[in-house]
């Protein structure tokens, strides 16, 4: 297969692009660089059937593959909430110009949607068929909006042109790759706790959330993707449901940390409780993740433990 990753070069983008060479695949990798960095994928740039495309997914592009993952987005709120024009743009004119692409050369294209869409969710846990709760107007809007309306393309380009279509929705991830400034709750703990800093919890930290260690979502990725027949939405997420404050003492129990936990206000439109229903997943795709997130941060912790000392 000739496979378009965009985003390729961010977080999970780079470790798809890995996967997907180990399985023999040529793999154009696209990139802007906003989040995404070179040093994720230095290391692919020894294989001859890897290719690299620096590139703006708001700008059409002609290639000829046979599948195209679209990955590109900034996805934590630091980043997405610093040019929110921008974001929509990313999510709304990004998935035009790939599903037109998709459309040009018959290539299956999957869509890199998020738990998001579910906003402050009301029903728990949340199952694809619950609409979301989101407001349209707050700071998160951007993202949230914009993927949601990237799902409404992949749905109407897939009834209107017949384009091979896939969507998945990735609840949080986290490991190797991630920026230290990532701005998401795993690595702002673990950075925080190896630098001694004061741990950040914002509200009381009774809010929830589930934590999917990134090999096993990209193992889902790769999973739906290939499957016939069925186009999803489909959850993607370890179902194991975790208190903010549980994860901050996890982190400080695995690093022997004395660092102080120091509670701020929660911001607009934070979810309160966010956990994905996998049962689709698991009848569709026959997955589940595997790692748990005791091992899942101790790949992490090693990981930024070396970015930090750099």
């Amino acid at each position: 297969m000739r496979i378009l990753v965009t985003g390729g070069a961010g977080f999970i983008g780079s470790h798809l692009c890995e996967r997907l060479l180990e399985k023999g695949n040529d793999v154009i990798c696209l990139d802007n660089f906003f989040t995404g960095r070179k040093k994720n994928i230095q290391h692919l740039m020894d294989y001859k059937s890897f290719e690299f495309i620096r590139h703006d997914i708001t700008n059409p592009i002609l290639l000829e593959v046979d599948q195209i993952y679209n990955m590109a987005c900034p996805a934590s709120p630091v980043h997405y909430q610093y040019n929110p024009v921008k974001t929509t743009k990313t999510s709304v004119m990004g998935a035009i110009n790939m599903l037109g692409l998709a459309k040009r050369v018959k290539a299956r294209i999957l869509q890199a949607s998020t738990s998001e869409v579910y906003g402050d969710p009301e029903v728990h846990p949340q199952t694809e068929d619950y609409w979301g709760h989101v407001n349209p107007i707050g700071p998160r809007s951007c993202y949230d909006e914009g993927k949601r309306v990237a799902e409404t393309l992949f749905m109407d380009y897939h009834t209107q042109n017949k384009v091979d279509i896939r969507i998945v929705r990735i609840f949080n991830t986290y490991g190797p790759n991630m920026l230290p400034n990532d701005g998401r709750v795993v690595s702002n703990f673990i950075v925080q706790a190896l630098m001694g800093d004061e741990i950040t919890v914002f509200g009381d930290g009774s809010q929830t959330r589930s934590f999917c260690y990134v090999d096993d979502l990209v193992k889902a990725l790769i999973k739906m993707m290939e499957q016939d027949g069925f186009i999803g939405p489909v959850n993607l997420g370890n179902p194991s449901e975790f208190t903010i404050l549980q994860l901050a003492e996890k982190i400080k129990e695995k690093l022997s940390s004395t660092t102080k936990i120091k509670f701020m206000p929660l911001p607009q439109d934070d979810p309160k409780q966010r956990q994905p229903n996998i049962s689709l997943a698991k009848e569709k795709l026959g997955w589940e993740p595997t790692v748990s997130l005791d091992d899942g941060l101790s790949k992490a912790i090693d990981y930024f433990r070396k970015e930090l000392n750099k």
